[in-house]
């Protein structure tokens, strides 16, 4: 086994090691509404459920040279997020939204998404996603870095509302070959559902 200490790396080596190891993870393409009325739209793999009891969803954001990206901005000044699962459906479109853009311009609008109302909260999703979580600001951390220059904003955001396709609710659960979820691996690299095993957790 190689042993290697992370206080000793650079930046860029603890990434690698990071997305190279903690494989595949699932990709949120998250929405935002600054207090302006633009519609941001982003995709971040540092991502996963926090608890069921409430509903609650994490982002992390990392920050560009210690600045706050717009994602992390907009739902820290509206307190409201909307998280969509990427499929392949549409995963093209996501990674166009990737690219930087001035505050004032809207991802969704270069990438022929369509913009659809929530229900509960005032920002809204895309109406191609097959499924999207509102969801209201629960807690923002900034995280990592130096102090007083942290490397990134920790988005917790408890789930207030469930949009799902109808054909994809079978007998209380997600069908997850209907969702054909898309993961990141490291780089540019991507990977698809896969084959699908069980394993019974022992008493």
């Amino acid at each position: 086994m190689i042993g290697l200490d992370p206080s000793a790396l650079s930046e860029r080596d603890n990434y690698k090691f990071l997305t190279g190891s903690i494989i595949p993870r699932p990709v949120a393409f998250v929405t935002t509404k600054s207090p302006e009325g633009v519609l941001n739209a982003a995709p971040f793999s540092f991502f996963n459920i926090v608890t069921d009891e409430p509903p609650m969803v994490a982002v992390s954001v990392q920050r560009v040279n210690g600045n706050m990206k717009d994602t992390a901005r907009n739902a820290i000044a509206m307190k409201a997020f909307v998280v969509h699962i990427s499929d392949e459906r549409y995963i093209a479109q996501i990674n166009q939204t990737a690219r930087s853009l001035p505050p004032d311009e809207s991802e969704v609008s270069i990438t022929g998404l369509t913009p659809v109302e929530s229900t509960k909260i005032g920002v809204q999703g895309v109406k191609e996603a097959s499924i999207r979580l509102e969801c209201v600001l629960e807690r923002a951390v900034a995280l990592g870095g130096t102090a007083p220059h942290p490397s990134c904003d920790l988005l917790i955001g408890r789930v207030v509302f469930y949009h799902i396709r109808d054909d994809l609710y079978k007998n209380g659960r997600i069908d997850p070959q209907g969702l054909k979820p898309v993961g990141r691996l490291a780089g540019s690299s991507y990977t698809k559902l896969g084959e699908i095993f069980e394993l019974t957790r022992p008493v």
